[in-house]
């Protein structure tokens, strides 16, 4: 028997909607491209919105068509997720730190029929320009007098929209209709795409928003460092109108000066974002002395956070909440913000809860099995590999059946990758990625666990640990460091701070220094290229 109940797809352009009449005091402020800083509220995005949907309709968009996007977090960018989503097309982010051949696969993979580009991506895109398809429409996301002087055939995105009605019929969609893509970042063989649905989609806005309510509230100020080209900003661009937080973009600014003067300015109460982006805001608050104004909440996910960093935020009256997931889950899986029961408990317990990756997320599950794919308890001890499942997660990659096959287990379960424990209280603890994993002698290291460790030494920047092959023990710990200042550690500096967290057998064999990490284009330390350059890496004899 059913129940008697109306039913209306969900839709990400309600989403929208919503908030121009429910939230009005919501804005979007961005730092534009052009130099300045740019204000709308919610519903002057949804009249442009519709505006672009009717510019896009011009260019021969129809439903289910892909227009790509290549932009930094800015209110032209978040009309592009609402406008082309809504109108029935599928909005695909590129991240513009791929490679020129990954972006000219996911490209051609994903058959873009448009291209909108913020102009600081002209070079990028010029020398892109012999290799893209040749009826790729190109637009410049910026007005005419800021137009780039480029030999590209280049539209204009104010001029799109400029004459275009404020209102749009907006399509009643199957809610299961594609609505966003996004692909992995790649880093071996080629990026995958994650096809989102208007459902998949809805329904992750609203667990991110039930989740993260401390930040996303009606009158609370967001800042997204994560990018809106990256796994859909961790779902902000959704969960924030819904809610009625406002947003606020920084462009291309991400450096630790110009987001402390952004926030400080515009009185940020939360900002989320990724470790390395963290290391230089915290950087410039000690160079001040002080948070920015309004701020007390940061959620840190990507990477494992250091406890070091969770640790100098707290001391500073910033709350942190670890979060993880992956481009596959919408992205967000679980997330670390403590019940007040939790708060009660002495501050270095509420640090090591906080330094976990916290707890899943209303319409996620999550599993760990050992290598006979045998479920493991969840008693915060036993280890194995995390598969999850739920309504933002994917059912396979988008025009790629070989990598579907392999993604998932025989009851349909997506096998992550990561090696992970899960305690009685549903806290998930990432110990690492299965390719990051030392096997040495049989036994297991976690280079996170090392990394944790090793970067709160004061004279360490930032620092990686890889395996190396050992012809005794099949693979040993090798550290990668990054010195702070001038003066670097020794070997036996760092052993000693390992040993009172690890096993003597644990300890890295060597230390090598370099400049700075290698990063991936979603801003994670490249453990490939690390292992590529140090892969021959001569150990000391250490027994």
């Amino acid at each position: 028997m059913h129940g008697m109940m109306m039913t209306q797809p969900l839709s990400i352009i309600e989403i929208l909607r919503y908030a121009a009449g429910a939230h009005p005091g919501g804005e979007i402020v961005s730092v534009r491209t052009e130099g300045d800083i740019h204000r709308e509220t919610y519903a002057e995005a949804f009249g442009r919105a519709a505006q672009l949907a009717h510019g896009l309709e011009g260019l021969g968009v129809g439903e289910g068509d892909r227009v790509a996007t290549l932009a930094w977090n800015g209110y032209r960018h978040f009309e592009l997720y609402y406008g082309v989503s809504g109108m029935g097309a599928v909005c695909h982010t590129i991240n513009p730190r791929l490679s020129a051949e990954q972006m000219l696969y996911i490209i051609r993979h994903a058959d873009d029929r448009v291209l909108c580009f913020d102009v600081t991506f002209t070079p990028l895109i010029e020398g892109l320009a012999e290799h893209l398809p040749e009826d790729l429409v190109l637009v410049a996301m910026t007005d005419r007098a800021h137009m780039p002087d480029s030999k590209l055939e280049l539209l204009c995105y104010e001029e799109l929209l400029e004459g275009q009605p404020d209102t749009y019929d907006w399509p009643e969609l199957d809610e299961e209709a594609a609505a966003a893509l996004c692909y992995t970042s790649g880093t071996t063989g080629n990026p995958k795409g994650a096809l989102y649905s208007h459902r998949s989609t809805v329904l992750h806005a609203f667990s991110v928003a039930v989740a993260l309510s401390k930040s996303l509230k009606e009158g609370g100020r967001v800042l997204p460092v994560v990018p809106l080209f990256h796994v859909n900003a961790w779902g902000l661009p959704y969960a924030a109108p819904l809610t009625g937080a406002s947003l606020i973009m920084p462009g291309p600014k991400l450096d630790g000066p110009s987001l402390f003067e952004l926030m400080d300015g515009e009185k940020v109460t939360s900002a989320w974002g990724v470790p390395t982006v963290w290391l230089g805001l915290r950087a410039e608050i000690d160079a001040r002395g002080r948070n920015p104004e309004g701020f007390g909440h940061v959620v840190v996910g990507g990477s494992a956070a250091p406890r070091s960093m969770i640790e100098g935020f707290e001391k500073s009256g910033v709350d942190v909440c670890h979060a993880w997931g992956m481009t596959e889950m919408s992205p967000v899986g679980t997330h670390g913000l403590l019940s007040e029961p939790m708060r009660e408990l002495p501050f270095d317990a509420q640090i090591d809860l906080k330094s976990k990756q916290g707890r899943r997320l209303f319409g996620v599950e999550l599993k760990i099995v050992d290598e006979g794919g045998q479920p493991l308890p969840h008693d915060g001890r036993a280890a194995g590999e995390l598969f999850v499942r739920g309504n933002g997660v994917i059912s396979g990659y988008f025009n790629n059946a070989e990598a579907s096959a392999a993604a998932f287990d025989d009851e349909g379960w997506f096998g992550t990758g990561d090696v992970a424990s899960i305690d009685d209280k549903g806290f998930l603890v990432i110990q690492d990625r299965t390719k990051d994993l030392i096997k040495s002698g049989g036994e297991w290291i976690s280079s996170i666990d090392l990394e944790n460790i090793v970067i709160a030494h004061p004279k360490v920047a930032s620092c990686a640990v890889i395996a190396v092959p050992h012809p005794k023990w099949d693979e040993r710990p090798l550290l990668v460091v990054v010195p702070e200042g001038g003066e670097k550690p020794t070997l036996p500096e760092v052993h000693e701070m390992l040993l009172e967290h690890v096993a003597r057998w644990q300890l890295p064999d060597d230390m090598v220094f370099v400049e700075e990490l290698p990063l991936t284009a979603t801003g994670k330390v490249s453990k490939l290229t690390l292992r590529d350059r140090f892969g021959d890496h001569a150990l000391p004899d250490v027994g």
